[in-house]
């Protein structure tokens, strides 16, 4: 049996660039005397969000209210299924949350109360994605076949023409699909795509089918039994599909769009560019502008200081943007931004558009 290669980055001879980001983010750090975990101002937005989802999930589950209001608490908790997911959920998985190795864990596990699989999330976001950005049979991320077409070397089929119109749909339903669908492809296959899982203890398979079974009890089963189903259905359509869709512009903003690149490994299945440099290539900004929006989705619409410190918490994430931006402009390395998000809709859309059709 093959065993599957991951390829390799290439290490510039001379190149300093990646050990003066580092140095120049990390003096930002020590001179301005700040941790670069979370801060109150992260944990005030976890106690924050948390708190409204479990209060509207009582006041939905166990005091029925009428169906408008019902409806609109659902697509409340869909957005804060989101936002926990962005600020909560995604700087504990790297370790960026807290000092705490504790807290971390907790935060980063918090997933499996919304629905996902933490240790299936860990294998393909944190290993996966942000070491083979954009690649094509590694990254998960633009493994959408057969409906969509992410890059040039995915096949182009003749559905393909429309994407850029139905894709808005089908990213309502990613928490569905993800959910009910791919953590149980990725762990009954032990892949990740085409590449290995590292094989799980018994207490990851545990907590893997307690995570599963405890929320198909409070969000399916408890539900319909306190509200009937045809009320579930609805709220619960309601919740994952705006939830779905906005985890899928956030994620999809920072990495299909015109101005990222998909490279292809060579021949002796290296990478051309040195690792940050492949970051930089395949990651956008967008937004930066936005301060309301930045605290929302936890500050990835800063993707390329995430994707370059992903164990800086994201409030700290404007003020090293502007380290990192000065020292690609020093280096002569192109900096991926589109500063309003509307921008970068536009360009994802024309971006899917010409994976359409050419």
């Amino acid at each position: 049996m093959s065993t599957f290669a991951t390829p390799k980055f290439r290490k510039e001879k001379g190149s300093t660039f990646h050990q003066e980001l580092k140095t120049r983010v990390n003096n930002y750090f020590v001179e301005n005397k700040k941790s670069a975990t979370g801060n109150w101002s992260l944990y005030f937005k976890a106690i924050l969000f948390w708190t409204l989802y479990i209060a509207l999930y009582v006041h939905v589950v166990f005091f029925t209210p009428n169906g408008w209001i019902a409806f609109g608490e659902t697509l409340i908790m869909g957005g804060l299924t989101a936002a926990i997911g962005f600020n909560v959920m995604h700087d504990g998985g790297h370790g960026s949350f807290s000092k705490s190795k504790m807290w971390n864990t907790i935060a980063a596990y918090s997933v499996n109360a919304l629905g996902a699989s933490g240790i299936m999330w860990n294998n393909k976001h944190n290993i996966i994605h942000h070491t083979y950005t954009n690649i094509d049979g590694i990254d998960d991320d633009i493994e959408i076949k057969p409906m969509l077409r992410m890059c040039e070397t995915q096949k182009r089929y003749k559905i393909h023409k429309y994407q850029h119109i139905y894709v808005w749909f089908l990213y309502t339903l990613l928490l569905i699909i993800w959910v009910f669908l791919t953590d149980y492809t990725k762990y009954f296959s032990k892949k990740v795509g085409e590449v290995p899982i590292k094989k799980m203890s018994y207490f990851q398979h545990f907590a893997f089918w307690f995570a599963k079974v405890g929320y198909l009890f409070m969000m399916v089963a408890l539900p319909i039994y306190m509200v009937g189903f045809t009320s579930w259905l609805v709220g619960f359509l309601a919740l994952s599909m705006f939830a779905g869709f906005i985890l899928s512009i956030v994620f999809q903003l920072a990495h299909t769009v015109e101005e990222t690149a998909f490279p292809i490994p060579n021949n002796s299945n290296d990478i051309e560019s040195e690792w940050a440099i492949h970051q930089l290539q395949t990651t956008a900004n967008f937004g930066t502008n936005n301060k309301l929006l930045s605290w929302l989705v936890g500050g990835l619409n800063f993707q390329i200081e995430h994707h370059l410190f992903p164990k800086v918490s994201h409030v700290h994430y404007p003020a090293i943007s502007q380290i990192i931006k000065k020292t690609c402009q020093d280096f002569n390395v192109k900096y991926n931004e589109y500063q309003k998000m509307r921008q970068a809709v536009v360009s994802h859309a024309a971006y899917l558009k010409r994976m359409g059709t050419a």
